[in-house]
């Protein structure tokens, strides 16, 4: 009876304190839990209504409602320009300053990720080291204490600061509202080499049609100098309209060049901007350069470019890293939990350095608040708010922007096209009218000044409509660009603008095709 007494009486207090141990720390640990959940600082809410108006300015409708513009410059099915582009987007400097700057951007996330986690260290050493007899400990009235000692030592560190009030998943919040900015910045980059390309492109071979116009006119003006100089020579012609007809040959032989050198500038520039030699593609200056087609452009409703571009999905991305930023300062208005723990072996001798007698544990809970900073704190968070509402400001001004550069573009590509049909009407009219001169001039009817003056004409109109087609084409560009061409818009985002555009009603347009 005794034993089985001493028995019952040895396991009942080694089996009761076991849910009076466990039971503080799990409610501790359920409400560490409870409140890591909870972030103070607003929650990011979508952008506020911005007014888009009814739809495009110019009266035209279109018969379908968007264009593929992620490449669109493969509608013109040019092999040169498809060249140039896929040379550009994988060796553009830019474009790879860009990468580097989502890298930089992803690795300051994943540090706010880190943040979260508690941090781990350990080491050992070695500590040969000998005390004072003559110090406050009494080293020599101590039996079997000697005063020199080696002390091997290893063990680790940890340290957590509990997030209860949410500072670093906001501070993770903004961070990784910042990468999703950097990274949409990056296609805006795309987008602008993209077109610098093609405007480039589009320099050079309109220059090379314009030079070829001007070399025609000069040999006309050429033969047109040389027949009055015989007629001077025979008495019927002047001095003076010797001068007059030299004077006309020499304004347009000076244009070229000009002509030439705006060629050739274009054709280094295509070199850099391909992140190549400045003299890599002179090459093309030698080739056949046509000019491309430019064809119907269907650009959808108003707010689908909203929806592409860059610039202002990056805006709303900074709008929510502000958002995040307000949180991160209103917790400090709260205490910080932090919790360090610490353990290993240390002892006098490697033979029992990592018994277990020679092990040390040590855990330290801290408690710490700013109960008076001067009113830094309420300062800072006053800032983020003020930070957040320029953020909104942005945003809305990065919208109507956006809708402004599309109606510009959009206006010169249209007045682009008109002078372009218009010159293409005069080049019509220059063609007819040369070839009655020329027949006229086989019949006698009319001397050969006149046949090489309908003859210049003609040329002075190619030239016309070859700088026309230029300047449209750059206006094309310019138009796929303020679009949000040239990259590949996602699907739906976390904030696609269609949610909270506010629009009284939706047109399409479409740009008629113009053949150079």
């Amino acid at each position: 009876m005794k034993t089985t007494a001493r028995h019952s009486s040895s396991r009942t207090p080694a089996a009761e304190p076991t849910p009076r141990r466990l039971h503080p720390l799990a409610l501790a640990l359920s409400c560490v839990l409870l409140t890591a959940c909870a972030a103070v600082g607003p929650d990011y809410r979508e952008p506020p209504p911005v007014d888009i108006g009814a739809g495009w300015t110019l009266p035209l409708t279109s018969e379908s409602q968007s264009a593929d513009l992620a490449r669109w410059w493969s509608a013109f099915h040019d092999p040169i320009l498809d060249r140039l582009m896929g040379t550009a987007l994988a060796q553009n400097l830019d474009l790879r300053q860009a990468a580097a700057r989502i890298d930089e951007a992803r690795a300051l996330r994943d540090r706010a990720a880190g943040d979260r986690l508690p941090a781990v260290s350990t080491g050992a050493s070695v500590n040969r080291r000998r005390q004072s007899k003559n110090g406050p400990l009494p080293v020599g009235s101590v039996p079997g204490l000697d005063a020199t000692q080696t002390i091997y030592d290893a063990g680790f560190d940890a340290a957590w600061e509990v997030d209860l009030f949410g500072a670093k998943r906001r501070a993770l919040e903004g961070a990784s509202a910042r990468l999703q900015a950097t990274e949409v910045e990056t296609q805006g980059v795309r987008m602008r080499i993209v077109a610098e390309v093609a405007r480039t492109w589009f320099t050079a071979v309109g220059a090379h049609q314009e030079l070829q116009a001007q070399r025609a006119i000069l040999g006309t003006l050429q033969k047109t100098l040389e027949l009055i100089r015989l007629r001077h020579a025979s008495g019927d012609a002047s001095a003076a309209d010797v001068e007059a007809a030299y004077a006309q040959w020499a304004a347009v032989n000076a244009l070229l060049p000009d002509i030439q050198a705006r060629q050739r500038a274009a054709v280094l520039g295509l070199s850099v901007l391909l992140g190549a030699p400045p003299e890599r593609e002179l090459a093309l200056l030698d080739g056949p350069l046509v000019p491309s087609t430019l064809r119907a452009l269907p650009v959808g409703e108003r707010a689908d470019l909203l929806r592409r571009r860059p610039d202002v999905l990056a805006a709303e991305r900074r709008l929510a890293a502000s958002s995040a930023d307000i949180g991160v300062a209103t917790a400090e208005l709260f205490p910080k939990l932090s919790i360090g723990v610490g353990g290993g072996f240390q002892a006098l001798s490697t033979g029992n350095w990592f018994d277990a007698s020679s092990s040390r544990f040590s855990i330290l809970p801290l408690v710490s608040w700013r109960l008076f900073d001067g009113g830094r704190v309420r300062a800072e968070i006053r800032a983020r708010e003020a930070a957040e509402r320029q953020a909104a400001l942005a945003y809305e001004q990065a919208v109507l922007a956006a809708l402004g550069d599309a109606e510009r573009a959009l206006g010169d590509y249209h007045g682009g096209l008109d002078t372009l049909k218009r010159r293409a009407m005069a080049l019509d009219a220059a063609r007819t009218s040369y070839g009655y001169a020329k027949a006229r001039y086989a019949a006698g009817d009319v001397p050969l000044v006149e046949l090489l003056t309908a003859q210049r004409s003609l040329h002075e109109a190619e030239t016309a409509v070859a700088r026309a087609h230029t300047n449209a084409a750059v206006q094309l560009v310019a138009l796929y660009k303020a679009l949000g061409g040239g990259w590949d818009a996602p699907a739906r985002t976390a904030s696609t603008p269609a949610r909270f555009l506010r629009k009284s009603g939706a047109e399409t347009l479409s740009i008629p095709s113009i053949h150079g």
